[in-house]
């Protein structure tokens, strides 16, 4: 669970199209409602009709109430999904987006499995086709770019939350010119023995799994935990229908690191119990990253395209 800043809302404040761009922008909920409803506050998502219900109920999604320690997301954001309306098995895909810049914004192109054949997350696995980090001067402590200079592709999966192995199957390329800065290709092809991935077709990363499939590829014999995905293809997880998800996140408990150096520090702690409220205290250092005269923190995207193979 990243415990992230933001919640989403169907709005066009927050998600449009213009001359062909898809947009999704945040905003500050305190525009709205003033700062004291943040640590004061009830915020509803529950609704009557079906276009109106809540989407995740989990981790008190639909209904929250703020206190100084505990306070309600502060971002408004989108999150566009096919979950009821496509979804497919192996093929090619491609995403012509440009990332948002604006400090620990989170823009997120993936895809998750329309049933959850073995269990839920992440034995059914997970699929992130583009992950990036808005803040342009975010540096680790290898002195890398891991803000708007950097994208990672991702496969998770594993028998439980405990032993997710993605770091088997964890990808990322860096760019000087940043990602922000214009519009790129990524790339996936998916097919019954191997994923891969891609941006402005020059490959990042292949998976391709041994005959014994992810369960020999993650190494897991060694766990004694049983393997959920025998009765599978060597593929399993990866062998069912996956959606596909659009969203700009903010923030959150695990995507940013604590010991990355940034022109302004972090102010939270992932491992704060009032990260949400930290920072939303250090407004007045990451807001005017976000240039919201402009669409510099948009996430935009100029096409989906899915091909079968």
């Amino acid at each position: 669970m990243n415990w992230e800043f933001e919640y989403y809302l169907n709005n066009r404040t927050n998600s449009y199209a213009d001359d062909g761009i898809l947009h999704i922008k945040p905003t500050l909920l305190a525009d709205e409602t003033g700062e004291e409803f943040l640590t004061s506050g009830t915020l509803e998502l529950y609704g009557g009709a079906p276009a109106d219900q809540c989407t995740n109920a989990a981790q008190y999604g639909c209904s929250r109430t703020g206190s100084p320690e505990n306070i309600i997301n502060p971002i408004k954001s989108a999150r566009i999904r096919t979950v009821d309306s496509f979804s497919f098995m192996y093929g090619k895909a491609e995403v012509r987006a440009k990332v948002p810049s604006g400090d620990w914004l989170w823009p997120a192109i993936w895809f998750l499995p329309r049933w959850n054949q073995y269990s839920g997350w992440p034995v059914s696995g997970e699929i992130d086709l583009m992950e990036s980090r808005g803040n342009l001067a975010l540096v680790n402590d290898a002195g890398t770019n891991i803000g708007a200079q950097q994208v990672g592709s991702t496969l998770h999966w594993g028998p439980n939350y405990n032993y997710n192995r993605y770091p088997y199957t964890h990808f990322e390329q860096n760019n000087a010119a940043g990602y922000n800065t214009d519009f790129h290709n990524y790339q996936l092809e998916w097919t019954q023995d191997t994923i891969t991935f891609s941006v402005d077709d020059v490959v990042i990363g292949t998976v391709q799994p041994p005959e014994g499939g992810f369960w020999e590829l993650g190494e897991l014999d060694a766990t004694g935990l049983q393997n959920p995905w025998t009765g599978g293809s060597k593929m399993a997880p990866f062998d069912q229908e996956f959606y596909i998800i659009i969203n700009l996140a903010i923030g959150g408990t695990n995507y940013f690191p604590d010991n990355a150096i940034n022109p302004s520090a972090k102010p939270w702690l992932n491992t704060s119990p009032t990260a949400a409220a930290d920072f939303w205290r250090g407004k007045d250092q990451w807001y005017p990253t976000w240039h919201e005269e402009t669409t510099d923190s948009h996430l935009q995207v100029d096409y989906v395209k899915i091909w079968a193979l």
